[in-house]
């Protein structure tokens, strides 16, 4: 059991140093041609922007349609549920892309943190060294409060996506006017639940579009 636990975490341990080494490898390529990871970092925050507008918009669309099924009285229930599964599909694929996104955000920051700090010690001057330092706390501090508000949002689309899929799964087990039924009560739920991710993406958005304007003074 033992070896079969240490051949986990080894094989663990070798991509997460795969991975490593090869994101150091993009950095120092980028860098090269005048891309730092500052200006990789805010080009990832930009894009989880992005990733968060297209998101809002997949949740309401999977939501309307979600709607359109459980208000049907006497129509092609089957079409219907199948236009349903696929907003549901694209939604939980923009979900998908936005973690990838803040993922990618943070592992940028992360290596340009651990480079700022190395640098410091660099230094010569204490004053300057000073002024580095304090440039770095207050950045570090701008940049926990936005990743914690997109950690936040990205978090609130989990439950919202669980619902959509055991719909989806309800109505493909039992196609009909019965089924749709017992879940119109959820269409009251998921429309609150949506209205508020939509709200902590908002925040999450200006925060991001503060840290970027803060970042370029």
């Amino acid at each position: 059991m033992r070896n079969i636990i240490y051949s986990s975490l080894l094989s663990v341990f070798i991509l997460l140093t795969i991975s490593g080494c090869a994101n150091n490898v993009y950095y120092a390529g980028m860098e090269k041609v005048g891309f730092h990871k500052r200006d990789i970092m805010i080009n990832r925050v930009e894009n989880v922007q992005e990733s968060q507008k297209d998101a809002q918009e997949e949740f309401k669309s999977a939501l309307d349609q979600f709607g359109t099924l459980v208000n049907l009285e006497d129509t092609d229930l089957k079409a219907t549920y199948e236009k349903f599964n696929n907003e549901y599909e694209d939604a939980k694929d923009a979900a998908n892309e936005l973690t990838t996104n803040i993922d990618k955000l943070e592992n940028v920051s992360l290596a340009l943190f651990e480079e700022w700090e190395e640098e410091l010690d660099l230094y010569k001057n204490k004053s300057l060294r000073a002024q580095s330092a304090e440039k770095l706390k207050i950045t570090k501090s701008k940049y926990d409060t936005m990743m914690k508000s997109m950690r936040k949002s990205e978090k609130s689309m989990n439950p919202i996506l669980e619902t959509f899929q055991d719909n989806v799964l309800t109505l493909k087990h039992s196609l009909n006017a019965q089924a749709i039924g017992t879940l119109q009560g959820e269409f009251t739920t998921l429309k609150k639940e949506i209205n508020i991710l939509i709200k902590q993406m908002n925040s999450s958005i200006s925060e991001s579009n503060k840290f970027i304007k803060e970042s370029q003074l």
